[in-house]
């Protein structure tokens, strides 16, 4: 990643609430400080401009990779992932009834949960954790 100015990193972090764009994890609740990611990899192109940055935690970064698109197990067509910066998550994710799975609710979703193994083992455990201790699922996902 090229150098991107503190101001903009700041920025960044306020406008996604201090938390990862696609698993919602806060930054007081993960071991270790949010990433900026590219929602467009550099390697696909992507560039160091703001409006192709977001919050993202180590683990959904380091899934995501070099991503930009995965194929839908239901139409079998290719779709393009989640876009933190510009899509809610709400119109395209849900908690389980458990709040610690998360559900893809459009192709865009799915497809992301897949991607990303949003329901990892590791981020599954430690969501239940985090549902016992009163602290998640969050509630407060105005504009997300």
């Amino acid at each position: 990643m090229g150098y991107i100015p503190l101001r903009i990193r700041n920025r960044i972090r306020k406008q996604a609430n201090n938390r990862c764009g696609y698993c919602l994890s806060r930054q007081r609740y993960v071991f270790g400080p949010l990433e900026i990611e590219h929602i467009i990899p550099k390697s696909c192109g992507g560039s160091d401009e703001e409006s192709n940055l977001w919050l993202a935690c180590r683990l959904c970064n380091s899934y995501k990779g070099s991503q930009i698109d995965v194929v839908d197990a239901l139409t079998e067509g290719r779709i393009p992932l989640f876009n933190p910066r510009q899509q809610e998550w709400l119109a395209h994710f849900k908690w389980d009834e458990t709040g610690t799975s998360i559900q893809g609710i459009t192709d865009c979703g799915r497809a992301t949960v897949v991607a990303l193994q949003l329901n990892n083992v590791l981020a599954v455990t430690v969501r239940r954790a985090w549902v016992e201790a009163g602290w998640h699922p969050p509630v407060d996902l105005s504009g997300m």
